[in-house]
Formats: structure tokens, C-alpha cells, sequence
């Protein structure tokens, strides 16, 4: 046993170290990059910062669904989607209260709540079809054109604006060809790194025997999430908790609209039973309680320690029902 899961175990191990390493690379190349070609930063706010933690699970999905493993790819998606809140907010919420002031927070969590329930919708009948990839993307595209329109007319003394020209300022100054270097060196680490993660995967879940979907809701979406729990502590600890939460947002709606969307354009499947009834509406779960600990109350909106303390309770307790389901119980 030792002998056959050593060679997967390193791959998965190493694959996701550099996995993590280079998805700050390439956002800081293309951050750069988008400078030096006088990206307006709000722009550079959400297409780079606010999307680009979410690279490593398109790159995932994107080869596990070349590689002829839409379920992880699948898996991927919604369990990163559940990591973001129940492990990234829930575990920065007990180190540092958040409170949310923007007013484009407020407006893009009923967006995200929706559009997960309609990404839900198109699935019950059991598929995830090449015309329902092929809606979702065109949901990217008109949710991304509102998002820069609406930063656009933000005011300037909306917390998350201040926010995210501080996060732009602290990107280090790269020379054009440098911050070419950091963007296109950045994306092959990140996808030899995801091949190495899908394959050390595959073989993990093949030798234990359950569907490469619980590998996918796991091992995968815990460690493509680990960029947004850096990225929110760090942001957290510098009292910028409206970017923190924008970052969450931003992930999740990429998460649904292009990561879900990836095997159903490249390897159309049947959906996993578990994932229509139990996986994907704890993803709304999730969502639904985002959205309500987001809300303010008498004119304050604070996620405290106590609420952070439920969401990685409420995370580690759908972890615990994953295993049992592998396990067969």
C-alpha cells in the first residue's frame, strides 16, 4: 500500500506547493503587466485580483477534463466554492472579525446567490451539457462587464476602492519583460503543477476505489483554495476585509461561471447522484449564508469570531460526511 500511494502522494504534495507558488507569480505578472499597459485599476481589481486566485482551478479543470476526469473537474468547482466560505472566510473571521462596509459588496452577494442557484437549475436534469458550459461562459461575460462597470461608478469613499488601490500599490514594480516573464512562466508552472496534481489525484482515488468527484471536493478544491485563504488573511490582518470578501465573491462567481463550465464544454458527463442532492445545495447552503452574515443589522454588517467558528464548523462537519461517503458508510 505504502509503496503504490508514495509516488501519487509526492506528486499531489509537490504539485500543489508549486501550484500555490506560481498562482502569485502569475497574478503579479499580470498585474504588472496590466500596468504597464495603463489598465485602470479598478479593472486590474477585479478581472487580475479578484478572478486571478481563481486560476489554479481553471487550469485543473481544465486538464481534468482533457485527462478524462470531468467529475474531479466538477468536484473541483463547487468544493472550491464551499472551501472559499466555509475554510477561507470562516478561519479569517475567527482570527480577525470582519466587518463589511462597500456598498458593491452588498450588490455582487445577491448576484452570486442567484447565479448559483441558476447553475444549479441548469443541472437537475442530471447533465452538465455542452449547451449549459456554453451558457455559463456567456454569464462570465456579462457578469464581468457589469462588475467593471459598476467599480467604475463606485465612489471614492467606498472602503473596498481605497482597498484595492493599496493591494495594486503593494504589487512589486516589474520592468514589461520581467512581468511577461512572471505572467507567461507564472501559467506553464501553474499547469505542469495541475497535471501533477490531477495525475497524483486520479491515482489516489483509483487505488482507494471512490469517484475522482470526492477527490475533487476534497483534496483539490482544499489546496486551489489555499491562494484565497492567503490572500484573505493577509488582507484581513491589513484591516482590508471589504477587499477580502469582494476577493470570496469574485472567486465563487468564477468558480461557477468558468470552472463549472470548463468539462462540460470539453467533456459533457453525467452528473454524480450525490452532487445534485447533497454536494451542490450545500454549495448554496454556503452561499445563502454568506449572503445573510453579510447583511447588515441596525446599519452594521460584522461576520464576528462566533459566525466564523459555525462556518468552519459547518465545513469540517460536510468533510467528515465526504469521508463517510468515500468509505462507503
Amino acid at each position: 500500500m505504502f509503496t503504490a500511494l508514495l509516488l501519487p502522494s509526492i506528486l499531489l504534495i509537490i504539485g500543489l506547493a508549486f501550484l500555490v507558488w506560481s498562482s502569485d507569480i502569475f497574478i503579479e505578472g499580470a498585474a504588472s503587466t496590466a500596468k504597464h499597459h495603463s489598465i485602470s485599476p479598478l479593472v486590474i481589481g477585479v478581472v487580475v485580483l479578484g478572478f486571478g486566485t481563481s486560476m489554479p482551478e481553471v487550469v485543473v479543470a481544465v486538464l481534468a477534463s482533457l485527462d478524462n476526469s470531468p467529475g474531479l473537474a466538477i468536484g473541483n468547482a463547487v468544493g472550491s466554492n464551499i472551501a472559499n466560505i466555509g475554510l477561507v472566510l470562516g478561519v479569517t473571521a475567527l482570527l480577525v472579525p470582519i466587518t463589511v462596509k462597500s456598498s458593491i459588496i452588498k450588490r455582487e452577494l445577491p448576484i452570486l446567490v442567484a447565479i448559483s442557484i441558476g447553475a444549479y437549475l441548469l443541472v437537475l436534469d442530471g447533465r452538465l451539457s455542452f449547451v449549459d458550459g456554453s451558457i455559463l461562459i456567456v454569464a462570465l461575460v456579462f457578469v464581468m462587464t457589469w462588475m467593471i462597470k459598476a467599480n467604475k461608478t463606485i465612489s471614492k469613499d467606498d472602503p473596498i476602492a481605497a482597498e484595492t488601490q493599496h493591494e495594486i500599490d503593494e504589487i512589486p514594480d516589474l520592468s514589461k519583460e520581467k512581468a511577461l516573464v512572471y505572467l507567461f512562466g507564472g501559467l506553464v508552472i501553474l499547469m505542469l503543477s495541475a497535471k501533477m496534481m490531477v495525475s497524483g489525484a486520479e491515482s489516489i482515488a483509483h487505488y482507494f476505489e471512490v469517484p475522482d468527484v470526492i477527490i475533487g471536493l476534497t483534496i483539490i478544491a482544499i489546496g486551489t483554495s489555499l491562494p484565497e485563504l492567503a490572500a484573505a488573511i493577509a488582507a484581513a490582518r491589513k484591516n482590508e476585509a471589504d477587499l477580502m470578501i469582494g476577493n470570496i465573491v469574485g472567486s465563487n462567481l468564477f468558480n461557477i461561471l468558468a470552472v463549472f463550465a470548463v468539462p462540460g464544454l470539453l467533456a459533457p458527463s453525467i452528473l454524480d447522484r450525490d452532487m445534485l442532492t447533497i454536494d451542490l445545495p450545500i454549495m448554496l447552503g454556503f452561499t445563502f449564508l454568506m449572503l445573510l452574515m453579510a447583511l447588515p443589522r441596525n446599519g452594521v454588517a460584522v461576520i464576528s469570531k462566533s459566525r466564523g467558528l459555525l462556518l468552519v464548523v459547518l465545513f469540517i462537519t460536510y468533510l467528515v460526511t465526504l469521508y463517510f461517503r468515500s468509505a462507503g458508510v
